[in-house]
C-alpha cells in the first residue's frame, strides 16, 4: 500500500484541470526549445508523468509539447534521465494522432531502444513491430560507427520475441541465429579498457589484462557469462545479452526443421552402439561408468568437428552445448566472493535447461550431454545450497533418461525425500519444486513411484508455506492421491496444522540456545511443544508428523496427546493461516477419492470420519469447518454405498448414544442421525434385520429422551429444534420398517407437547421453535397412523427419482400424494392442538 504523502502526491495529480495542465505544459516546451536541461526541467517532466501516469483515462498534450518531447528524444546530446523521462510519459500518451513515430531513420543505438520501447508499448501492431524488427535487423548487420554498440539492440530483439516472434522470416533468423554463435562463442578473452580521464598518467599505455575465473584464475577458456574482469569489451557485454535471451531464442526458432521420431534418434550410429530398444529395462546405475557413453559421444564428436558448415540453427545449438559445458565446469571453481557463487548457481539452472532444450529439439545431443549432467549430480547432490540446480537436473533425467537408458530412480528419490525436509522453509525453492511437479505431474504420476509415497514431505512445504503454495498444491494434489495411502492422506490433511506446528518448533529449537539436555521426568503432566520434542515420551509423535515418506502406519496412537503439547503453537499465524485451508483442502481430497472408492474404502472412510470428527487440533473454528465437511461427505459416502450403515452399525451405535457428540458437534452428529434414519433399510441392504433396526430405535429413542426429560437443575442444556426434530423423524422411519415399535414412537413423540410448553423449557427456545418442534411431531404421529402409508412415504425405494413416477400416469405415485395429503390434513389428535 501507499504512504500517506504518496496518497497525496497522486490525489493531487489526479486533480490536475486540462487548464492547469495546458499552462504547465507550455513551460516545459520552452524548457526543451532552449535545451535548458537542468534540475527545474528534470523535476517538471517528473511531475508530468506523475500527472499522466496516475488517472485511468489518457491524458492529452498539446502538439508542439508531443513534438519536443520526440525532437528531445532524438537528440543525441540530452542528458540521460532527459530522455528517460520524455520516453516514459510519451508511453503513457501515445498513440494519438498528433504524433506519429517512425524508427526508420535512427542510426543511435540508445536512441532506438527508447524509441522501441515506445513503440512496443503501443500495442501489438504488425506493420509497427515489422518496421521495427527490420530496422533492428539492419542495424544489427551494419557496421558500427564509433561510440555505438549492438547491446542496446538485442533486449529489443527479446521483447519482439515476446510480442510477435513470427514477424520474424526465415532469413532473419539464419541471420540472427549466426550473430548470436559469434557473440557466444568468440568474445574476447582480455579485459576491456577503461576511458582515459586525461592527465599525465592516461591508462591508455597500459596493456589489457586476461579475464580471470570466480577463483581468480586468468581464464584458459572462451568467455561466459561467469568470466570475471574489472571491464568489458563490446563483445564480451553482447556475449552475456546473448546468453540472457538464447533460451527463448532457441523455443521460438531452435526446433524448426529437426525430426525427433525415432528413425532419426539412432541415424548415423551402429546398431551395436546403440543396442535393442527391448533392452532398456537393463539400464545402468548412476555410479557406473556407461561404455554407451564414450562410444557415442567419440561418434558425435568426429561427425561435429565441422560445425562451421552446419545451417545456423543447427550450429546454435552446437554452440550452446559447448558453452553450456563450459559454464558447468566453471561452476566448479571455487567463488571468492558470496555474489559471485550465488551466480555460479544462477548460471547452472540456465546451462542444464538450455542442455534440456537442445536435446529435446535434437535428441543426438543426449549422448553427449548426459555425461555432463551427471557428473553435475554427483557434484552437487549432497550439498542442499544447490537444490534449485537439482530441479533442472531432475527435469533432464525424467526428459531423457529413456532414450540414454539410464536408472533415474536414485535422483528423483533424492529430490523428493531431501530437499522438502530440508529446505521446507525457504520460499523459493519451494515454489519452484512446486512448478517442477506441476508441469510433471503427468509423468511422475506414471512413471515415478516416490511422487505419491512422498506427499507427507511435500505437505512440509504447504505447511510452511500456506498463503504462497496453496494454489500450486490444490491443483497438484488430486495426482498424489492413491488408494493405498487414502486413510494416510487423510489423517495428513487433518494433522497439517500439527505439522506447522512441529516444523516450528523443530526450526526454532534448531536455531536457538535451548538446552538440548532431554527430559525423562515422567512425572510432569503437561509440557509445552519445545520440551516435548526432546522429550524421549513424545519423540515417537515428532518423527512420525515429520516423516518423509507414506507407508509407516495411517496416523499417531497418542493424537490427543500432539495436540495437548502442541497448544501453545495453536495461535501463531502460521499455523492458523494452515488451519483455513483444511476444509479445502479435504473437499478437494473426498471429489477425487469418490471417483474411485469401493465398498471397503468407503467403509475406512467413514470410520476415519467418526474418529476424527472431534479429534482434531484446538484451533478457533477449525473443528467447526472440518465437521461442515464431514457432515456433506458422509451424505455422498452413503449415496454411493449405503450398505455402510449395515456394515458399521456397532461404530454408529456407539457414536449415536452418546450425549457429548451433541454438545461438541452438533452438525456432523445430526448428520449421522439422518443417515441412520434414511439408509438402514432392507430397500438398501437385504442384511437389515429387524434386531438391528430395533437396536437403533432403542439407542436413538434413549437418547431422544435423554434430551427431553425435564431436571430440577437451573442449568438445563438446550438442544437446537433441529437435532431434536431429526430423531423424532428417524425413530418414525425406524418404526415404519419394523411397526411393533409404532406405539412406542407415537408415546415419545406425544411427549414434545408438554417439554416444550414447560415453564423452564419455553424460556430457553423461541415461539418459532416450539411451533417448528409440535408441527414435526404432529405430521409424523398422524402419519404413522397409517403404517402402509407412513412406510412408503418415511422409507421410499431407491428408485423413487426415477421420471417414470412422475411422467407414468398409470404409476401410484400420484394417488399416494393425494392419499398423504388427506392424512396430514386431518384434525389434530388429542394432546397436539397448538
Amino acid at each position: 500500500m501507499f504512504g500517506a504523502s504518496a496518497e497525496n502526491l497522486l490525489r493531487q495529480a489526479r486533480e490536475v484541470q486540462d487548464d492547469d495542465l495546458q499552462k504547465f505544459c507550455s513551460r516545459i516546451s520552452t524548457l526543451l526549445q532552449n535545451k535548458e536541461y537542468n534540475k527545474e526541467a528534470v523535476d517538471s517532466l517528473q511531475k508530468l508523468f506523475l500527472i499522466v501516469s496516475a488517472t485511468k483515462y489518457s491524458r492529452t498534450l498539446p502538439r508542439d509539447v508531443l513534438h519536443k518531447l520526440h525532437s528531445t528524444l532524438c537528440f543525441l546530446k540530452a542528458p540521460q534521465p532527459i530522455l528517460v523521462l520524455c520516453s516514459a510519459i510519451l508511453r503513457e500518451v501515445l498513440p494519438c494522432n498528433a504524433l506519429t513515430l517512425s524508427c526508420d531513420e535512427v542510426n543511435d543505438m540508445k536512441t532506438m531502444s527508447l524509441l522501441s520501447s515506445i513503440i512496443l508499448a503501443q500495442g501489438n501492431k504488425k506493420d509497427a513491430v515489422e518496421a521495427l524488427c527490420s530496422r533492428v535487423l539492419k542495424l544489427l548487420e551494419s557496421r558500427q560507427a564509433e561510440g555505438q554498440s549492438s547491446r542496446f539492440l538485442v533486449p529489443i530483439l527479446s521483447k519482439i520475441l515476446d510480442i510477435a516472434p513470427a514477424t520474424l522470416n526465415e532469413e532473419q533468423v539464419n541471420a540472427v541465429s549466426k550473430k548470436l554463435v559469434d557473440w557466444l562463442r568468440y568474445a574476447s578473452t582480455l579485459q576491456g579498457i577503461p576511458l582515459s580521464s586525461g592527465g599525465f598518467f592516461s591508462p591508455r599505455s597500459r596493456q589489457p589484462a586476461s579475464i580471470l575465473e570466480v577463483d581468480g584464475a586468468v581464464a584458459g577458456d572462451f568467455f561466459t557469462v561467469l568470466s570475471i574482469g574489472q571491464y568489458y569489451t563490446e563483445d564480451q557485454w553482447l556475449n552475456m545479452h546473448s546468453f540472457s535471451m538464447l533460451r527463448k531464442w532457441l523455443q521460438c526458432f531452435g526446433a524448426s526443421g529437426v525430426n525427433s521420431n525415432d528413425a532419426d534418434l539412432t541415424a548415423g550410429i551402429p546398431k551395436e552402439t546403440i543396442g535393442n530398444k527391448k533392452d532398456k529395462e537393463h539400464s545402468f546405475p548412476l555410479d557406473e561408468k556407461s561404455e554407451l557413453d564414450s562410444s557415442v559421444m567419440s561418434m558425435v564428436s568426429a561427425s561435429s568437428t565441422s560445425s562451421r558448415l552446419m545451417p545456423p540453427k543447427e550450429r546454435l545449438r552446437e554452440k550452446t552445448f559447448e558453452y553450456c559445458n563450459r559454464l558447468i565446469e566453471q561452476s566448479d571453481r571455487k567463488a571468492l566472493k558470496k555474489s559471485d557463487s550465488e551466480l555460479q548457481k544462477a548460471c547452472l539452472v540456465e546451462a542444464v535447461t538450455l542442455l534440456d532444450l537442445i536435446c529435446r529439439q535434437d535428441p543426438l545431443f543426449v549422448y553427449r550431454a548426459f555425461p555432463v549432467v551427471k557428473a553435475l549430480y554427483g557434484r552437487i547432490s549432497s550439498d542442499s545450497g544447490f537444490a534449485r540446480v537439482l530441479l533442472p537436473v531432475a527435469q533432464f533425467y525424467l526428459n531423457h533418461s529413456e532414450v540414454a537408458v539410464v536408472d533415474s530412480e536414485a535422483v528423483y528419490r533424492h529430490l523428493f525425500t531431501k530437499i522438502p525436509s530440508e529446505l521446507y522453509h525457504d520460499t523459493m525453492v519451494a515454489f519452484e519444486f512446486f512448478q517442477f511437479c506441476r508441469r510433471n505431474r503427468k509423468t511422475l504420476s506414471e512413471n515415478v513411484g516416490i511422487f505419491h509415497k512422498s506427499f507427507p514431505n511435500l505437505l512440509k512445504f504447504l505447511a510452511w508455506n500456506t498463503p504462497s503454495l496453496f494454489p500450486e498444491f490444490i491443483e497438484l494434489l488430486p495426482d498424489l492421491i492413491r488408494p493405498d495411502t487414502t486413510i494416510e492422506m487423510l489423517h495428513s490433511l487433518l494433522d497439517l496444522p500439527c505439522l506447522t506446528a512441529a516444523l516450528e518448533t523443530q526450526l526454532r529449537l534448531s536455531t536457538s540456545l535451548v538446552s538440548e539436555k532431554v527430559i525423562t521426568d515422567q512425572s510432569r503432566k503437561t509440557l509445552n511443544s519445545a520440551e516435548a520434542f526432546q522429550d524421549q515420551y513424545c519423540r515417537s509423535m515428532f518423527l512420525y508428523i515429520l516423516r518423509v515418506e507414506a507407508g509407516s502406519g495411517d496416523t499417531i496412537d497418542r493424537l490427543s496427546l500432539l495436540h495437548e503439547v502442541l497448544l501453545d503453537m495453536a495461535q501463531r499465524p502460521r499455523v492458523v493461516h494452515c488451519a483455513h485451508t483444511v476444509p479445502i483442502l479435504l473437499q478437494v481430497f473426498f471429489n477425487v477419492v469418490t471417483q474411485f472408492a469401493d465398498g471397503v474404502l468407503i467403509n475406512q472412510l467413514v470410520l476415519v470420519i467418526l474418529e476424527r470428527s472431534n479429534l482434531l487440533y484446538d484451533i478457533p473454528d477449525f473443528k467447526a469447518e472440518v465437521q461442515r465437511v464431514f457432515s456433506s461427505q458422509l451424505m455422498v459416502l452413503c449415496k454411493l454405498h449405503p450398505a455402510l450403515i449395515v456394515e458399521q452399525s456397532k461404530e454408529l451405535l456407539d457414536f449415536c448414544g452418546a450425549v457429548s457428540n451433541i454438545i461438541s458437534k452438533e452438525n456432523f452428529f445430526t448428520h449421522v442421525v439422518w443417515a441412520v434414519g434414511e439408509y438402514m433399510s432392507l430397500s438398501y441392504d437385504k442384511r437389515c434385520t429387524v434386531e438391528q433396526i430395533t437396536k437403533f430405535f432403542e439407542t436413538l429413542e434413549a437418547l431422544l429422551f435423554e434430551i427431553t426429560q425435564l431436571r430440577a437443575s437451573a442449568c438445563v442444556p438446550k438442544y437446537s429444534p433441529r437435532v431434536i426434530t431429526v430423531l423424532m423423524t428417524t425413530l418414525a422411519k425406524l418404526a415404519s420398517r419394523s411397526q411393533d415399535l409404532i406405539p412406542r414412537v407415537s408415546l415419545s413423540l406425544s411427549k414434545m407437547r408438554p417439554f416444550v410448553r414447560s415453564a423452564l423449557i419455553s424460556s430457553l427456545y423461541s415461539e418459532d421453535d416450539i411451533q417448528e418442534i409440535l408441527a414435526r411431531a404432529n405430521e409424523l404421529n398422524n402419519l404413522l397412523k397409517a403404517p402402509n402409508v407412513a412406510q412408503l412415504i418415511l422409507g421410499p425405494s431407491a428408485d423413487i427419482a426415477n421420471p417414470r413416477w412422475y411422467k407414468d400416469t398409470n404409476a401410484s405415485l400420484p394417488l399416494t400424494l393425494r392419499t398423504v395429503s388427506k392424512v396430514l390434513q386431518r384434525e389434530p389428535a388429542p394432546g397436539f392442538s397448538a
